[in-house]
């Protein structure tokens, strides 16, 4: 973002070459009458080859206000979720300790749960890694992303 290359250009191109493809995709918002939050983040490690910087994503639903239940955030990451719930500060995880204090204090205050949720449930994978056209297209229909032109 601070710094854009020819990399990230072609990127770009290619992100307005699906949508100018794909005139009829678009958001479906649907009436419903619950009030929760539920989030999915991932994260690949030091990804980029060429910078060996990590690309996070995440995607949050929003059903309401003033919700009945602590929010839920899916992680496909164990390894982070039992971070998150050890009372017991380690030295390998000083660099996320600020964060890892925030989410901590959520998750005893019962704001947040911190769950699991399988590789191949994980919504943001489209976001952090590549994936083959099924996962994509499933990815896109469990997002509520539909085509209006789209035969029924």
């Amino acid at each position: 973002m601070h710094s854009p290359s020819v990399s990230h250009r072609n990127a770009v191109d290619q992100i307005l070459r699906y949508l100018k493809s794909a005139p009829g995709k678009g958001l479906t918002f649907s009436k419903n009458r619950d009030l929760e939050v539920v989030g999915y983040t991932n994260a690949d490690w030091a990804g980029s080859v060429t910078v060996r910087r990590s690309t996070s994503g995440y995607f949050t639903f929003v059903g309401g206000f003033k919700p009945e239940k602590p929010m839920e955030l899916h992680c496909d990451n164990k390894s982070a979720i039992d971070i998150a719930h050890n009372p017991v500060q380690h030295d390998r995880t000083k660099h996320v300790e600020v964060d890892r204090h925030f989410i901590k204090e959520k998750l005893e205050k019962k704001i947040s749960r911190l769950l699991f949720v399988k590789s191949e449930d994980q919504l943001t994978d489209i976001l952090t890694k590549a994936v083959c056209g099924r996962v994509f297209y499933d990815s896109l229909t469990k997002l509520g992303i539909g085509d209006i032109y789209a035969p029924t």
